[in-house]
């Protein structure tokens, strides 16, 4: 590990972030994650360029009521205009508006942009980024140069593009953010223009990257090891085209790799809840597989990496799961071995020998289901109830006797409806037959199941559904294709997954929803017992209509 050494964390998710195209937030999200980023200990928050729109000249106003304890709001605009005096410059005045301790601008260095985008000379692009630094300079505590372009700049005329550092430099900028505005170059690039931008200022330098090459991670590390002290970029990469620099990565790689001090070690913690609360806020599903903090960061299918990692997690992991916050998971699969089941069990809390008999036929279930195209991936809750079976561990809570679903649409204009009954047979071994209306069968299914088992478990009425997915399997079939039925639920208390596969949709949702009940009960601890009402006409009891149940809103 290098030495430590202090490096400045400057959050732009809630400028550069909100520019990605499928990113929007409200002033009270923008306010959420900036107290958030300040408890993970972010130095630097830029809150939105005011002079863009009327929220992000909103969020200046309020967030000066909210009382951050570590980090430094920045305001963002750009450097005066050519022709305009700074002091008439509006851009500008509405940046000393927002009355943030910190200033950043961003400012041309490439001299294509000075050329074709602003039509004015070299010369006068130099006055305009020394003018502008002197101005702010005087009225704001810290003022930043957000350097646009610099590597390119710096590839195309180098002379040029320090020529601009060190009017910025000389008018005083507190720090230059060398900017990868395009995201096309690569680390050594990087690492050679801040060695040059370190021989022509004396200032401290920074970094922004954006991940177009999809080394904009690597790219900030490389500066950082050039003597760059700040790293600008976003939580979970968010940026326009394909994102900016991911701050949730820089941080861990540079504090738990490289031996920098970006937040304080027992912050690092928050990294797995501040990317979900962002990607929640920003209404963007998280991704399985982003490093450090993903669902799939530490989560272990094979066989072979499975055993060694219950031997020694450094088998197959760089590192401590928990240091980021994240937590470790084995999944199942064709690919799986005695370890994995063995490493499932104990997860689940079931005492099981690994020389127990029944571990090999498990594993060959497993397999076969598998190759039935059931998954259990995100299905913990189904195979769970497998092994359970397996070992002769269930209980038996109702049996199913039959159901039948109709689907009505009477006339074009009205939206289709569907009606399901399900006949059961309950604990006390009474026969049920209960009908209900859904505006889908799956839902219509799901209200007729459980008006049937509710009165005798009542705690499945806190039940609800949090995804539903279907997945063809053998597309080649067409409609008579194989499906495999996930469905997500949750309690209030924990969340689980349960699967179905059938050739009909209706009959691979029915399996995943009745799995979804037996798990529900059996981690409630639920005991099968009789119900109290009295049967009528003999051993059937009809409950017709009914309101459709919450758990699945359509199939």
């Amino acid at each position: 590990m290098s030495v430590s050494r202090k490096i400045q964390i400057y959050d732009t998710t809630l400028r550069d972030g909100c520019q990605s195209e499928d990113v929007s937030l409200t002033i009270d999200d923008k306010l959420t994650i900036a107290q958030r980023l300040d408890d993970l200990g972010v130095d630097y928050i830029e809150g939105g360029w005011p002079g863009s729109n009327e929220r992000d000249a909103a969020f200046f106003k309020q967030i000066k009521r909210v009382k951050l304890r570590h980090a430094k709001i920045a305001a963002f605009g750009s450097t005066r205009r050519h022709g305009v005096r700074a002091a008439a410059d509006r851009n500008l005045q509405l940046i000393l508006r927002t009355d943030t301790p910190v200033a950043t601008v961003v400012g041309k260095t490439w001299d294509l942009h000075v050329r074709e985008a602003l039509r004015i000379s070299t010369d006068a692009n130099l006055e305009i980024l020394h003018d502008t630094i002197a101005y702010l300079k005087r009225r704001v505590d810290e003022v930043i140069l957000d350097a646009e372009h610099f590597f390119d700049g710096y590839a195309a005329n180098p002379e040029f593009a320090l020529a601009c550092l060190k009017a910025a430099n000389d008018a005083g900028a507190n720090l230059i953010a060398l900017c990868d505005t395009n995201g096309g170059r690569l680390p050594n690039e990087i690492s050679a223009g801040v060695a040059a931008a370190r021989g022509a200022v004396d200032c401290a330098l920074g970094i922004h990257c954006h991940n177009d090459a999809d080394v904009a991670v690597a790219n900030s590390i490389a500066a950082v090891e050039a003597g760059a002290v700040q790293v600008q970029g976003t939580i979970n990469g968010l940026g326009e085209r394909c994102g900016n620099a991911n701050l949730i990565s820089i941080i861990a790689n540079l504090q738990l790799k490289r031996g920098y001090q970006c937040v304080p070690p027992k912050r690092l913690k928050m990294l797995h809840e501040v990317s979900h609360l962002v990607y929640e806020l920003a209404n963007v599903t998280p991704i399985a597989r982003q490093p450090y903090v993903g669902r799939s960061a530490f989560t272990h299918k094979a066989g072979l990496h499975v055993s060694g990692i219950q031997r020694n997690a450094r088998t197959y992991e760089h590192l401590e799961p928990e240091l980021v916050g994240n937590d470790r998971r084995v999944v199942l699969s064709e690919l799986s071995g005695r370890a994995n089941i063995l490493y499932k069990a104990r997860e689940f809390g079931i005492k099981v020998e690994a020389n127990h008999e029944k571990i090999g036929f498990l594993l060959e279930e497993l397999k076969r289901l598998e190759g039935l195209g059931y998954a259990f991936d995100g299905a913990d809750a189904s195979f769970q109830l497998v092994m359970l079976r397996t070992l002769g561990l269930t209980r038996e809570y109702f049996r199913f006797v039959s159901f039948r679903v109709f689907d009505d649409k009477w006339h074009e204009d009205q939206a289709p409806f569907s009606e399901a009954v399900v006949v059961i047979e309950g604990p006390d071994a009474r026969r049920t037959r209960n009908s209900a209306i859904g505006n889908g069968p799956v839902h219509a299914l799901d209200a007729a199941l459980r008006q049937s088992l509710v009165p005798y478990y009542p705690t499945l009425e806190s039940m609800q559904l949090l995804d539903y997915k279907v997945r063809v399997l053998d597309t080649g079939h067409g409609t008579g294709s194989r499906v495999r039925v996930l469905i997500e639920s949750h309690d209030g208390k924990r969340n689980w997954g349960t699967v179905g596969v059938s050739s009909n949709v209706i009959e691979a949702s029915w399996q995943a929803l009745v799995d979804s009940v037996e798990y529900k009960l059996h981690k409630d601890g639920v005991k099968p017992r009789s119900r109290p009402a009295v049967t009528r006409n003999g051993s059937i009891e009809n409950h017709e209509g009914g309101a459709a149940g919450n758990l699945l809103a359509r199939s």
